[in-house]
């Protein structure tokens, strides 16, 4: 595979010349895409503080319950691949329309599902097409609108930075709306899921109004199957640096807000699907925050967000190993937002990397290869759940510090000697 490389300089260059010619600059149209974008991570994330609510009130098993919290990766992986070729070939807006619905209905049957476990299922399943949607098209779409003729001003990261942040804050505001919601509110199995459908409506009215950023001269030609191939997936730089960091991103996140109230459950009661809130927040919030400073960290470290981030990724895991011997919400707590710093620096740094090395008519397919990879480590908290038998918690994040320690060396010498 050759790799591209006047793309992470000319990136900007080259759209302007495929755009089309009577855009206006009016450097703001990426906001009509962020709502759709923020309320798909919304429906992501929103079952995550409810998980203790299944379990007590639900009477589902443990097992279950991190089952359905990462069934939704079911969904997510052909929502990022399919939905990416869709976009490469019929556009970005119709495909993220059709996420949404999807979204949409996955609220449906996650409100009216509370006691039926297979109707939850397909619930989070098409929440996860949602996401998936979101991440590869909607990373797409506002990185092509955070650039000319659409966007003058933004700079070379901005399209890196703004759909992570719009993301980040999706899946943090959607854990604290529902979480609120189950804890104060009426009918918690059922009425966070309405309040995010009818959000999600109004989020289509004004999607509607976005323009297309990707022009017809540029859309594939190919049958969309044709389009799941996605070459990129072998250049050095992804196989190096990529695929070994990109798990981590949403392992970080899954430790932190699903595992640790785990930990110290027993010391909350009823108070455990707040606190299971909070700490959702918490990590993303602190992942949010350090987005935007991602670049500077790459200038100050020659390129090394990427070993920064993972390096605290590795602290997180090994504080929380400590959190799990002495139970301490505190503690716990520490580990959120350390490891939502890591999430943080990773998903950006990460997306920096794949689009300087994808041209746009790639942008769309290796995103969503990129998103895969880091939402398989969604799936953590699931494996750890069901190893608890045989395996506690403490002796589990003992072997996921060594796994990640390793991974960071595997980067830092990539980093360091790229060839």
């Amino acid at each position: 595979m050759t790799a591209h490389p006047s793309t992470s300089t000319n990136t900007n260059d080259t759209t302007t010349e495929a755009a089309p010619t009577d855009v206006v600059h009016v450097g703001g149209t990426w906001l009509r895409v962020a709502p759709a974008m923020f309320l798909l991570a919304w429906g992501g994330n929103h079952f995550t503080p409810l998980v203790h609510m299944y379990e007590e009130d639900g009477g589902y098993a443990v097992w279950q319950a991190n089952l359905l919290l990462g069934m939704y990766v079911g969904g997510l992986i052909p929502g990022l691949l399919v939905a990416s070729a869709l976009s490469d070939r019929h556009g970005r807006k119709p495909v993220l329309i059709a996420g949404s619905i999807s979204a949409i209905l996955g609220s449906v049957l996650l409100g009216l599902g509370f006691t039926h476990f297979a109707m939850l299922c397909l619930g989070r399943v098409l929440a996860g097409i949602g996401v998936g949607v979101a991440m590869s098209v909607g990373t797409s779409w506002i990185k092509e609108l955070s650039a000319p003729p659409f966007d003058d001003r933004a700079n070379i990261t901005a399209g890196a930075r703004r759909p992570a942040l719009t993301l980040t804050l999706g899946f943090a505001v959607g854990a604290a709306a529902t979480g609120c919601l189950a804890q104060w509110g009426p009918l918690p199995e059922a009425v966070p899921y309405g309040v995010h459908g009818l959000l999600n409506l109004v989020a289509l009215l004004i999607v509607v109004g976005a323009p297309e950023s990707l022009p017809v001269s540029q859309r594939s030609s190919t049958h969309w199957w044709k389009g799941l191939r996605t070459p990129l997936i072998a250049h050095r730089t992804f196989i190096r640096l990529i695929v070994p960091a990109a798990p981590w991103v949403f392992g970080a996140a899954g430790v932190a807000y699903a595992v640790m109230p785990a930990l110290v459950q027993e010391k909350l009661g009823e108070w455990t699907t707040l606190y299971a809130t909070v700490l959702t927040v918490v990590t993303l919030g602190a992942g949010a925050l350090v987005q935007n400073l991602v670049p500077g960290i790459n200038r100050a470290t020659g390129g090394r967000a990427l070993i920064v981030g993972l390096g605290l990724m590795t602290l997180g895991m090994g504080l929380g190993v400590v959190a799990a011997v002495t139970a301490n919400p505190i503690l716990a707590g520490i580990v959120a937002i350390v490891l939502g710093l890591a999430y943080g620096i990773c998903v950006v740094a990460g997306l920096i990397i794949v689009q300087a090395i994808a041209s746009p008519q790639e942008s769309a397919g290796i995103t969503g290869v990129y998103y895969c990879l880091a939402y398989s480590g969604f799936l953590l908290p699931t494996v750890l759940a069901a190893l608890l038998p045989v395996l506690p918690y403490s002796l589990s994040l003992i072997g996921l510090a060594l796994v990640c320690l390793g991974c960071l060396g595997v980067v830092a010498r990539a980093i360091t000697r790229p060839w």
